[in-house]
């Protein structure tokens, strides 16, 4: 990140970034998408999550592919829009606003997702490379596991190694930040994984014990 006086010198901009990212991020697309189709409300149906693993339990994958894409893009979209107007640190602070604003959207009450799928966004927009590994980590733990919540924890807990590795000091504390916010979403989660009572991927259950986007 930048040095301290020009940190001061563009606050304004950083939390008129943190603001606009917040609520690009509080857009609840998983409900937006669900009662455009006309089922159920999201909230009523599962865990109640809005992300779209919840969504998935409408039986309608597309809505569920839909929503995932549109929490991936708006933390994308959050970040690329404030690197372009104010630069890196308003950048920064968008894909965080992003990220919160999935979290505890205002509209719904402050209860939305865990994050996940919004975290990728933000680190796509912020590291394409590091998103790819991200992905990798998530795909080669669900394909070992069958768990999609310790697929999201694993990957999520790499990150911000992998970003400090690639020389990307202010992005890791971002992400350092972002991983334990996601691990409190899914403490539930991590319960029942230690539990042995997780439900695993392609599973049959009606319970709420999911990892939600």
């Amino acid at each position: 990140m930048s040095d301290p006086a020009t940190w001061s010198s563009t606050l304004p901009s950083i939390a008129a970034a943190l603001a606009v990212g917040y609520l690009l991020g509080s857009i609840p697309f998983g409900l937006i998408l669900t009662r455009a189709a006309g089922t159920r409300d999201i909230r009523s149906i599962g865990s109640g999550n809005i992300g779209a693993t919840n969504v998935l339990r409408t039986g309608r994958k597309s809505l569920a592919a839909a929503t995932l894409a549109c929490d991936i893009l708006k933390g994308t979209a959050a970040v690329l829009i404030a690197e372009r107007l104010g630069g890196r640190d308003p950048a920064l602070a968008a894909g965080l606003g992003a990220f919160l604003g999935h979290l505890f959207p205002v509209w719904l009450k402050f209860k939305g997702g865990k994050g996940v799928a919004t975290s990728l966004g933000v680190l796509a927009g912020l590291s394409w490379a590091a998103a790819l590994v991200f992905a990798g980590v998530w795909l080669g733990v669900a394909a070992l596991t069958r768990y999609s919540s310790a697929a999201a924890l694993a990957a999520t807990a790499a990150t911000p190694a992998v970003l400090w590795l690639m020389g990307e000091s202010a992005e890791a504390a971002l992400f350092a930040l972002i991983t334990l916010l996601v691990w409190v979403m899914h403490r539930g989660n991590i319960r029942r994984l230690a539990a042995g009572t997780e439900s695993r991927i392609g599973q049959n259950e009606a319970a709420r014990h999911t990892t939600e986007g």
